[in-house]
């Protein structure tokens, strides 16, 4: 048999494809646990990826998971869905977002898609087209640019800035924007960051975009978990101001990433995203992509309706309590700065300052050196678009976090200049 090496075959790796899921958080995140210690008896604590099912403090409500099993058993949503999603669960979401609305939704604005990362895709896939530029804040959640790069849709990023509460930085929006400019995207409350915008900036935001003639892609996949100062308002409430496109789901809120249920929603009330085509591109999009488990959707509608607001009390309550730990206890250690305490989501952005350290070149390798002598994952800024910072999640067991915190306390000790 002849040896396929001297067989000139006519395929080979998409080279960008590796190329853009190396820049996401799984990727960077997967390098790091690489180096993960094996004789360490202690256990591994997750302080890099925002998923705190694990933990039985963060475990999703009875509600939920009766409402999965008793719409599989029910054997009425074993079919194909549309694939714009079943009306019921479409109708509940439109109106579940409508009561933060000074309008009523329609079903026929919102879009079921497997978790926030399709609808991501699909608002980038329907708004590439040959020299458009999209832009991005910094830091910001690295999802965009692997999907935007993949979509051959260019990328321009904006300042979000941290002395001031991780605002956008709105005179650069207007500076880095041009007639091939199509969107605008926000992340709030904030990943990475923390942060939740106020009314007045999100109209700000809007008023921007109207002037720019762009829209704006809301990524409120963190929607209400806020636990500071400022209350989470969408930005669907501006939606006369500017065309809204809203990335959502129940993954955060109700602790269920893995369920893989989100939703697209347009935010239009005065038609524009009809009138450019934008609502027939989405449809044509989800034509030809997958859709979530139609079981899970049957789901929706009892999952929304009845959950109990206690349930979210309580992970409120955790959250407020682990992010208040987590900001004390980053003030014992001298290498990394918290300039805003977090008020929202589930992550704090951390200055890493490596001249007060030996043999740490960068945040890159503090992470991976961390993760080999202390067992705890932490992800890199420049995964988020910030060198030598760090994004830590706080959305774990506090015995954990104080654990994981004290293991850095200890890391840098052992790698601080001796004065």
């Amino acid at each position: 048999m002849e040896n396929g090496s001297k067989i000139k075959w006519g395929f080979r790796g998409n080279e960008e494809l590796t190329t853009a899921s190396g820049i996401t958080i799984r990727g960077i995140l997967n390098m790091i646990m690489d180096n993960l210690d094996a004789t360490d008896k202690r256990p591994v604590i997750p302080l890099g990826h925002g998923d705190p099912s694990v933990f039985p403090c963060f475990r999703t409500t009875y509600i939920a998971e009766d409402a999965m099993v008793d719409a599989l058993l029910s054997a009425k949503f074993n079919s194909y869905a549309p694939t714009v999603g079943i009306l019921p669960a479409r109708r509940c979401i439109a109106e579940h977002l409508s009561r933060d609305l000074p309008y009523k939704l329609s079903p026929d604005d919102v879009y079921l898609t497997i978790g926030g990362a399709q609808a991501i895709e699909v608002a980038l896939t329907v708004l590439a087209r040959p020299g458009a530029n999209i832009l991005l804040p910094r830091p910001g959640y690295p999802y965009y640019e692997a999907r935007a790069a993949f979509s051959n849709l260019q990328v321009r990023h904006f300042d979000l800035l941290p002395e001031k509460g991780w605002e956008v930085d709105l005179d650069a929006v207007e500076a880095l924007a041009d007639e091939n400019t199509v969107a605008m995207v926000i992340i709030n409350p904030g990943n990475p960051c923390g942060n939740v915008f106020t009314y007045q900036h999100l109209e700000k935001v809007a008023g921007t975009a109207r002037k720019l003639g762009i829209l704006v892609i809301a990524d409120e996949v963190y929607d209400h978990l806020a636990f500071g100062v400022n209350p989470f308002v969408p930005m669907g409430v501006f939606g006369s101001i500017a065309p809204v496109l809203t990335v959502g789901s129940i993954s955060k809120r109700w602790i269920v990433p893995g369920w893989r249920l989100g939703w697209l929603v347009t935010s239009d009330p005065n038609g524009i995203l009809k009138e450019t085509k934008i609502v027939e591109c989405i449809k044509g999009c989800l034509n030809i992509s997958s859709d979530p488990a139609t079981f899970i959707q049957g789901a929706v509608p009892r999952i929304l309706e009845q959950t109990k607001e206690d349930f979210f009390m309580k992970i409120i309550n955790i959250l407020r309590q682990t992010s208040g730990i987590c900001y004390d206890k980053i003030k014992e250690i001298p290498c990394i700065t918290c300039p805003h305490k977090p008020e929202g989501s589930m992550f704090a952005m951390v200055k890493l300052n490596v001249s007060l350290l030996e043999d740490i070149n960068d945040d890159l390798d503090f992470c991976t050196k961390l993760a080999k002598e202390e067992s705890v994952i932490v992800l890199p800024g420049v995964a988020v678009g910030l060198k030598n910072w760090l994004r830590i999640t706080f959305a774990i067991e506090p015995s954990s976090l104080e654990d994981g915190l004290g293991r850095i306390k200890s890391f840098y000790q052992r790698h601080s200049k001796q004065q």
